[in-house]
């Protein structure tokens, strides 16, 4: 709860919000969601904090998959972070995407992991992809933004089974 009002300082912030498509959310929803998370089976969120000071968000939910009857549910996750403009550049969303990676594939247990950023978004690019996933898709004006109208997104992923093949040199 402590975190909750230095995350909404930023949350609202133009610059912020340049490649949201929520572009607004009021102080009292942003309280009640984020403080729903802790209760959750299936939302999961983790704060940034350099020398003391929040800078970054993250969030993890854990959802079912498209497919036919019978396929496992809850095997697969979503991420997505917001980090202070402040410290972009920083490091701090490849280590909060990196972390809910972690949390997904080595925690959970989950499967597969997607994410998805504006296509013009080319900090998120990098985010995502220095973390090891992959653009899967790219959709030609396949989102609304109240500010920008029709926008290019891009879509990515990340196998379990290849989170762990990245990885294999770190335990080693």
């Amino acid at each position: 709860p402590a975190d909750v009002d230095p995350l909404f300082s930023f949350r609202n912030d133009p610059d912020v919000n340049r490649f949201m498509l929520r572009t607004h959310v009021d102080a009292e929803t942003f309280r009640r969601e984020l403080l729903a998370a802790p209760d959750s089976d299936v939302d999961f969120l983790c704060v940034a904090e350099r020398e003391g000071d929040v800078v970054g968000l993250g969030y993890l939910e854990v959802v079912d998959g498209m497919g036919q009857p019978g396929m496992p549910l809850r095997t697969e996750g979503r991420i997505g972070y917001l980090v202070h403009p402040d410290h972009w550049g920083t490091g701090v969303g490849r280590g909060v995407a990196d972390g809910l990676l972690r949390a997904a594939f080595d925690v959970l247990g989950l499967r597969r992991v997607t994410a998805g950023c504006n296509a013009d978004n080319l900090a998120s690019v990098r985010i995502l992809e220095g973390v090891g996933m992959r653009r899967e898709q790219h959709g030609i004006a396949d989102s609304w933004h109240a500010e920008l109208g029709w926008v290019d997104g891009y879509e990515y992923g990340l196998l379990a089974t290849e989170w762990r093949e990245q990885h294999a040199a770190d335990e080693s």
